[in-house]
């Protein structure tokens, strides 16, 4: 179903929620298009971008310092921020550097040790990120989706029920509900402000799990996308993960999507169509993983727009091609407007 954006100007406020490394790369392909003073053609200018990212990790450095600091976890808002910094060549760099030992240091980063003292020192995690924007030199404004302390639960197909996101990402069997813990968890109301002010809401690429549905079962957040007059599109994977969307189709994932936040969400997927190398099909094979089926017929019964193009980027791993991908999305905003 075609939506009219609500404004006519030539830059536009764009949204992206997500987590992981999916999240970062989109941010890196629009801190691109941001506006510089006249440098970009205005028809790809984006005005304001404002990244809303999930706080559900619990493995890894993240994991250790929500456990021993009770933070919120650090590190996909700490690759966000790199992302979407000025110079990614000097703190950045800083902020990504991980420790390779000493006892208590191995496997932290120094962004997420930054993170949670900073957390400490102002009792504030939302503040702490906002400081880290600063020091980072930051293009766009970074939100946790909520300041609340959540833990992931998944119910599986066979009716066990898992908590936590590292243990539902291990699982091989499907996943027939996820929920936050609490149930009732309060979105940032800076979160809320930034989607109701958007013209444009992008969701993806990410893991659906533990990516992007969790972001979307805070709540309010699902609601106000749902009413929102902005152009909301959602990004599709590359490729399946084992068990949490093995066999998925884009249109499986946009349904689990639905499912969940009992709402229609989206006007427009962006859909790689382009085929993935034969050596690096046979070793994601052999982790059971697979290219996602576009299926474009599929979302036109859930009325959803659908727009494929080459999007890979095949380096050793199958990635999303930031510029590409955000050049699409913008082309098609203007599009859509004129």
């Amino acid at each position: 179903m075609k939506r009219n954006t609500k404004r006519r100007s030539p830059s536009v406020r764009v949204v992206a929620l997500g987590g992981g490394t999916g999240l970062s790369t989109m941010l890196r392909g629009l801190k691109a298009h941001l506006a510089d003073g006249g440098k970009r053609p205005p028809k790809l200018q984006i005005s304001d971008l404002t990244a809303v990212v999930t706080v559900t990790d619990d493995g890894g450095s993240s994991g250790r310092l929500r456990r021993e600091y009770k933070v919120l976890p650090p590190g996909d808002i700490r690759n966000c921020l790199v992302a979407l910094s000025k110079d990614e060549d000097l703190l950045a760099k800083l902020f990504q550097y991980r420790f390779p030992n000493g006892r208590g240091l191995s496997g932290h980063s120094f962004g997420n040790l930054f993170l949670t003292a900073l957390t400490n020192s102002t009792g504030d995690f939302p503040k702490a990120v906002q400081v880290s924007a600063e020091v980072l030199a930051i293009r766009g404004r970074i939100f946790p989706s909520t300041a609340q302390n959540v833990t992931l639960e998944a119910v599986l197909e066979d009716g066990t029920v898992v908590a936590g996101e590292t243990s539902i990402s291990r699982s091989r069997k499907r996943i027939t509900q996820l929920r936050l813990v609490p149930r009732r968890v309060r979105p940032l109301p800076e979160v809320l402000a930034a989607l109701r002010e958007a013209d444009l809401i992008l969701v993806g690429p990410g893991s659906l799990y533990t990516s992007l549905i969790p972001n979307l079962l805070v709540e309010e957040v699902s609601e106000v996308i749902a009413h929102s007059k902005a152009m909301r599109v959602y990004i599709a994977n590359l490729m399946t993960q084992p068990g949490e969307t093995q066999h998925y189709s884009v249109a499986d994932h946009v349904r689990a999507i639905y499912e969940h936040t009992r709402r229609r969400l989206f006007d427009l997927a962006i859909v790689n169509s382009s085929a993935v190398s034969p050596q690096l099909l046979r070793r994601y094979r052999v982790e059971g993983a697979e290219p996602v089926d576009p299926s474009p017929e599929g979302l036109a019964r859930m009325e959803i727009r659908y727009v494929g193009g080459d999007f890979l980027r095949q380096d050793g791993v199958v990635r999303h091609d930031a510029a590409r991908l955000s050049e699409v999305v913008l082309t098609e905003f203007f599009r859509i407007q004129r």
